[in-house]
């Protein structure tokens, strides 16, 4: 069984986001796919297979974390998206049949891919107690991302709190579904970013996850708003960190971003 690990939303290896990704002719079972995605143990391990002609999808993806599987993961469709292309396993955009129904990833000439993404609705909430002790941060705003994300989006001070956080995960698991997303605007836009965002999923089985493009289908339509733009771009400020371009169109939002292939070998088990 061939296995590529691929760093995503990043144009250089060992930045971005790692995540597993095989290729197919069937999914086996779900116990099996699970414990392949916690020996692999990067925050998702993509698994696809190409779908009979003619339907409204190319591919079947479904996504697991070390722990469990979800509903939607960004990084890693754009993952699976690169090795289709680079590999020749397809040409053009592709189709993928999903739990968060049909995604569309789009190759350009200059290597990026651009993932088509239901935007998350947000609802503002109160503050939950106990969120700002186990975030280390007094919430500026507070919002619910709806059930395909899960997360909290908080809004902190600036972008060096945003930087500096050390939540306690125990605590800050009890307050969301998946877990909490930290942001800011940047301080200093000329550095090619608008916002900075970390995000934090420890009911998934992830400390830290290092470029999340799911969470910035809730992160786009919030600072979009904010700014007065519809195109943006966010720094997740992981140790290994990456940009992610945004796009909201309405009930769709477009994420943009490179990708680049570190291992390609072989599962033995």
């Amino acid at each position: 069984m061939r296995i590529r690990i691929v760093d995503a939303f990043t144009d250089r290896p060992f930045a971005g986001n790692p995540a597993g990704v095989l290729l197919l002719d069937a999914f086996p079972d779900d116990d099996r796919l699970q414990r392949v995605a916690l020996e692999v143990n990067h925050s998702e391990t993509a698994f696809a297979h190409r779908l009979p002609a003619g339907g409204e999808a190319d591919w079947a993806l479904r996504w697991f974390t070390p722990a469990t599987e979800v509903a939607m993961c960004g990084h890693a469709t754009l993952a699976t998206a690169h090795v289709l292309h680079t590999t020749g396993a397809h040409e053009g955009p592709v189709r993928f049949a999903t739990r968060s129904g049909v995604l569309v990833a789009t190759p350009h000439e200059d290597g990026s891919i651009t993932l088509d993404f239901p935007t998350a609705p947000l609802t503002p909430v109160e503050t939950p107690a106990g969120v700002a002790a186990a975030l280390g941060a007094e919430p500026r705003t507070v919002l619910d991302t709806g059930p395909n994300i899960g997360d909290l989006l908080v809004e902190v001070a600036d972008e060096g709190t945003v930087r500096g956080l050390t939540p306690d995960l125990k605590a800050l698991a009890a307050h969301s579904e998946r877990g909490v997303i930290a942001t800011a605007r940047a301080e200093d836009p000329a550095r090619g970013y608008d916002y900075v965002s970390r995000c934090f999923f420890p009911n998934v089985g992830i400390d830290e996850d290092p470029v999340t493009g799911s969470a910035h289908t809730a992160l786009a339509p919030f600072w979009s708003e904010r700014l007065g733009r519809p195109g943006l771009t966010g720094l997740q400020a992981s140790a290994r960190s990456g940009l992610v371009r945004t796009e909201v169109r309405g009930g769709r939002t477009l994420l943009s971003g490179h990708a680049v292939t570190v291992v390609d070998g072989e599962l033995l088990a």
